[in-house]
């Protein structure tokens, strides 16, 4: 897929559409706790990857604590995880989510673009160069949020990847 432009001109690239197996992949990962399948969607994403794409701290989105406890872990750690043992990049796991937990899960467009803004909060200084990661890109909207929270905290350099993004995005 091409690189594609977010909110608040943060550089995404994504290895995929969100639909049929890609769909399934995200979904066992993400629902079903199934942490083997991210090797291979991290395969992917490097070896589809242009040039340059991979560079910096990878820095995972984070869950809310109340949904980490009850899923047991984060779908884009474990992802960030599998990309740092493939790109030998450091992970940099410098973000926390705040506020009333929420899902995107149905909402609509605008629903999913209001929701995440200040959400989240940068632990410590960020890295300069950092690469936010997450399983799926919709509206963008987590991810300039998280942008804007690691740029608040000294990141200078932000692209973001994804496994997978919506059709039409």
């Amino acid at each position: 897929m091409s690189p594609n432009t977010a909110p608040g001109g943060l550089r995404l690239w994504s290895a995929v559409v969100y639909e049929g197996a890609a769909r399934a992949l995200v979904q066992g990962l993400k629902f079903r706790g199934a942490a083997g399948v991210a090797d291979a969607m991290a395969a992917r994403m490097v070896a589809t990857a242009p040039a340059g794409t991979f560079r910096g701290a990878l820095v995972p989105v984070p869950l809310h604590p109340r949904r980490l406890r009850r899923r047991g872990f984060n779908q884009a750690r474990v992802l960030a995880e599998a990309l740092a043992r493939r790109t030998g990049l450091p992970l940099a796991d410098c973000l926390s989510r705040r506020g009333r937990p929420t899902t995107q899960v149905g909402r609509g467009r605008a629903e999913r673009r209001a929701a995440p803004a200040g959400a989240f909060v940068a632990r410590g200084r960020a890295p300069e160069r950092a690469l936010i990661v997450d399983d799926v890109a919709t509206t963008c909207a987590t991810l300039a949020a998280c942008a804007a929270a690691l740029r608040a905290a000294g990141a200078s350099e932000l692209a973001a990847v994804t496994f997978a993004r919506t059709p039409g995005r």
